[in-house]
């Protein structure tokens, strides 16, 4: 890995002669050649990139006109940490590409895939946090090497890492841990600490993340099939006397959750390392982050 970022590394010297053809030529050097089209995809992708090959290209007839002011200064500082971070994300993604051989090529080059890259690499740029960030880069790896489901299902995957909140995740990924989980066990195995009041907004907040990954098809009350995977309908139980005059608990321990099968595919994706190669019907060890 230390090989790859070291063939990725872009000195400051060559940051003022930078242009837009020079930094993906110099991002492709050695094996990382065939990944020019990826390159070219990711980096176009991102919108400061042009300003800050201008501004670099610009660094040192400003420097000797003692023209740069401090926000110059802190911009440029700012956006070599950027580079950095992105050269570091790339190595990362060809390095794990390298392992699946030459078969994911024409997958990798493929005008579908690297629209995704696009999309990919925008999201990645405006993603908040480290979190989401290897999430894409996931995702983005692993579109390239497996074929679970198709492109448009990708892209509802990036959309969900877009849309829903680091505090989602950590529910999806105790629900895929525990494969099966009633509400209050899943507060148990989240927060570990006594359950608060039911119109704390904590429950309020507990309720609203799994109504939200409820309604977006994410996670599911667990449901008997048939057969054919047809939902079986629950039998209509006699009329009954209420058991007490309070509603159910956010922490309820009488009904299971689980992951559906389309959240258990973005799980796949998004937080595992290990998945078999393009074309494989075998599935991954599960090894969520």
């Amino acid at each position: 890995m230390q090989d790859d970022k070291s063939e990725l590394k872009i000195t400051e010297a060559e940051l003022v002669e930078l242009s837009q053809e020079t930094l993906v030529q110099r991002l492709s050097q050695g094996k990382n050649r065939k990944y020019v089209r990826f390159l070219i995809a990711a980096l176009g992708s991102i919108p400061w990139i042009g300003g800050f090959i201008a501004a670099s290209a610009s660094l040192a007839a400003e420097r000797e006109q003692q023209g740069i002011n401090d926000l110059q200064q802190v911009w440029l500082q700012e956006h070599k940490g950027k580079i950095a971070e992105l050269r570091d994300a790339l190595a990362d993604i060809f390095h794990r590409l390298d392992n699946f051989g030459d078969q994911i090529q024409q997958r990798i080059e493929s005008p579908e895939y690297l629209a995704l890259v696009r999309r990919t690499f925008r999201s990645w740029d405006e993603a908040d946090t480290q979190e989401k960030k290897q999430m894409l880069k996931r995702l983005i790896m692993n579109a390239g090497a497996i074929q679970l489901c198709d492109d448009d299902l990708i892209r509802l995957f990036l959309h969900w890492v877009e849309l829903y909140h680091e505090t989602h995740f950590v529910v999806v990924r105790a629900i895929y841990r525990n494969h099966r989980i009633t509400r209050g066990q899943l507060w148990n195995a989240i927060r570990g600490k006594p359950r608060p009041r039911e119109d704390s907004y904590e429950a309020d907040l507990f309720k609203y993340l799994i109504r939200d990954l409820s309604t977006g098809g994410v996670i599911r009350q667990e449901r008997q099939t048939d057969g054919y995977g047809n939902f079986v309908k629950k039998e209509s139980p006699g009329r009954k006397q209420p058991a007490g005059n309070v509603m159910k608990s956010a922490f309820d321990d009488t009904e299971y959750y689980v992951l559906t099968d389309l959240g258990a595919k973005f799980v796949h994706y998004v937080m595992e390392d290990v998945a078999p190669q393009l074309g494989s019907n075998t599935t991954a060890e599960h090894k969520p982050s």
